[in-house]
């Protein structure tokens, strides 16, 4: 089963992601969970969030492996799905960020972006393990004046209405409180 879980900055998304890996461990023998990260650390403030979450998660999460994918995230999918694997993806903003608006490099065209959005959603749909996909619903307040933070934020939106329509769980998180969008 596949699921999305959606919130805002520090809303308990990524924990609650880790809870859903920490319950699969707990499930069943020889069962694996794998963290797919997609984070760069940019920045001195960045590299040391990014440490902070790490050891975090292995207090919280032991078991959980990591694998740090920043750009080909439905190949890390397609490769390393399996039946009793539950994927753990954190996060799908960083990911957009990361091919339409990086720090260093040339931002993927729209038509590539397209590609890759397409690419995510069949390799997520031919996934024989389950995947957990954490994202930041960002949408909820005013539209920002600058174009660029406009379309980012469409293009955001767009993902999260076509992962969230192959998902069979979407999960919004507020204030560390699963509140359910879509369950089977």
């Amino acid at each position: 089963m596949h699921e999305l879980i959606l919130g805002g900055q520090k809303s308990g998304k990524s924990r609650c992601a880790e809870q859903r890996a920490a319950d699969w461990l707990a499930a069943g023998p020889s069962r694996e969970a794998w963290l797919v990260a997609t984070a760069m650390a940019g920045d001195g403030e960045m590299a040391e969030r990014i440490a902070r979450h790490q050891a975090e998660r292995a207090r919280r999460v032991p078991q959980l492996q990591t694998l740090e994918e920043p750009h080909a995230l439905s190949e890390a999918l397609a490769e390393h799905s399996a039946p009793r694997r539950l994927l753990v993806v954190d996060c799908l903003t960083l990911w957009l960020t990361q091919l339409r608006l990086p720090l260093t490099g040339t931002a993927l065209p729209e038509s590539e972006w397209l590609a890759r959005q397409a690419a995510l959603c069949d390799a997520l749909r031919a996934a024989p393990g389950p995947v957990v996909l954490v994202s930041n619903e960002i949408a909820l307040g005013l539209a920002p004046l600058g174009r660029e933070a406009r379309q980012f934020i469409d293009a955001l939106g767009v993902l999260h209405q076509r992962i969230a329509a192959v998902c069979e769980r979407v999960t919004l998180m507020v204030a560390g409180i699963e509140m359910p969008v879509k369950r089977p």
